[in-house]
């Protein structure tokens, strides 16, 4: 007799221990587990006529996937910007699971209204007024197209059309002016019928930055000839961290009309240290402003968030009019404010985490991060000749090169070297006209044993 439903409901506590069990001895393990695996993966199997049951799942999926799955989570992944997931933000994902709540509209459970707290938390990290409204999304993508969706319907309000019923067309030629935008900005351009290449890049400043000029910005803005415009600001580039002066962009718009959205990524929780807090000084400025919190703030994939200053926009823009829905009210449903309707308790996670070590253990791991990937640009500075940096580290990420023939051949080929050894992981990019790696810390767990550990898995891929 194969296992059924009912069999597994009956030993649920038997089936949530055994799951429990395995999960607590690969995070036992995260440390010594290869942080990138570059094997082949498994063949596909059929799907299964007859169920194994949920602990003959759990088996197949320890001997068949689990073995093949990466360290991501742990201390020594350094591509992209992966935060991991702390202990409490792990619990609240379980429990995300476990209630499996409908939090599309807040009737019916206290869902949204933890959803609520948790977004004031959050505002209040950021340096944010209550002007600024929020909600959960997925990840940055998502929250920079909701951000320059709600600006696409401000442009429409200065033409005296509304984009959401009358379609783009009714817009004409939309001019995004950045200094060095995240991909994801493009993408979220060509997603909402703005255009790919409206997206008009702005001269950066001088002396190895990212950071926009602002007076390029300006001339930009004067060359308009007072044609409503999109602004996005950076708070936290790719590659090298570096920050748009938030407060000289806002101040434009006494001259100018534009729309300001700032892509705090990951750069947004600067406003936790003091030491670094000035760097995102101006970003209450902000008409809506990104934040990714499954980087910085160490939550399980997928969440970030999203806020904006005219959440009026945003309602007439997602509002889904249905007569088993409602229409939205003074305080509209999360259902009236993103793409989705069917939507994940993002903010138990992030509510756990914060509850469990507030503001300043948060502080902590952004503190300990900035001085790790300092640590690291200070020591490929001085002790591996065959690699340079690329740009000072400015904050969490160090980007380096190799010495001579720095090709994208052979730089992806140093990388793919780290990944082989299984100690580290680090990702290609392209920056000043060069190919190089960066290595982006922002996990909880990443300690200087680590580094050294990240260090010498970098040393050995040289040669040296």
């Amino acid at each position: 007799m194969h296992p059924t439903l009912a069999d597994d409901l009956h030993r649920l506590p038997a089936l949530l221990q055994s799951a429990r069990d395995f999960a607590a001895r690969e995070m036992s393990g995260l440390d010594e587990r290869r942080v990138a695996r570059l094997d082949k993966a498994p063949a596909p199997e059929p799907l299964p006529i007859e169920g194994a049951g949920a602990e003959g799942a759990l088996a197949r999926f320890a001997e068949r996937w689990s073995p093949g799955f990466s360290g991501s989570a742990g201390p020594r992944y350094l591509g992209f910007v992966t935060g991991g997931a702390t202990p409490a933000s792990l619990t609240g994902d379980w429990l995300t699971s476990a209630y499996d709540q409908n939090v599309s509209g807040s009737g019916g459970s206290s869902a949204s209204a933890l959803e609520h707290e948790t977004l004031g938390w959050l505002r209040q990290l950021f340096g944010l007024s209550e002007a600024h409204s929020g909600a959960f999304v997925s990840g940055a993508t998502v929250s920079n197209t909701v951000g320059l969706a709600i600006a696409r319907e401000w442009l429409g309000e200065r033409q005296g059309v509304s984009v959401s019923r009358e379609g783009v067309g009714a817009l004409g030629p939309v001019d995004v002016l950045s200094g060095s935008p995240h991909s994801s900005v493009a993408k979220a351009l060509s997603v909402l019928g703005l255009g790919r290449d409206r997206l008009r890049p702005v001269p950066v400043l001088s002396g190895n930055r990212e950071a926009v000029d602002v007076e390029r910005l300006a001339a930009a803005l004067d060359a308009l000839d007072g044609q409503p415009a999109v602004v996005v600001a950076n708070a936290g580039t790719v590659n090298t961290v570096d920050f748009d002066d938030l407060r000289a962009i806002a101040s434009l718009k006494e001259r100018y009309d534009f729309w300001l959205h700032v892509d705090a990524a990951f750069g947004g929780f600067a406003a936790l240290s003091p030491s670094y807090a000035h760097l995102v000084e101006g970003l209450d400025a902000a008409d809506s402003v990104c934040v990714d919190l499954h980087k910085w703030l160490n939550v399980p994939y997928d969440a970030a968030v999203q806020f904006t200053r005219r959440q009026d926009l945003q309602v007439r823009v997602f509002h889904n009019a249905s007569p088993y829905l409602g229409l939205p009210g003074g305080d509209p449903d999360f259902l009236h404010l993103t793409p989705e309707n069917s939507r994940r308790l993002r903010a138990l996670p992030a509510w756990f985490s914060l509850t469990a070590y507030g503001r300043e253990g948060h502080r902590e791991i952004v503190e300990r991060n900035v001085a790790l990937a300092r640590r690291l640009g200070k020591r490929i500075s001085e002790e591996i000749p065959q690699v340079r940096l690329l740009a000072p580290v400015r904050l969490n990420v160090a980007c380096f090169t190799l010495a001579d023939e720095p090709s994208e051949e052979r730089v992806h080929a140093l990388a793919h070297a780290v990944a082989a050894s299984g100690e580290a992981f680090v990702t290609p990019t392209f920056y000043g006209g060069t190919h190089a790696l960066r290595a982006a810390f922002s996990n909880w767990r990443t300690t200087e044993e680590d580094l050294d550990r990240v260090f010498d898995a970098i040393r050995r891929s040289c040669g040296a």
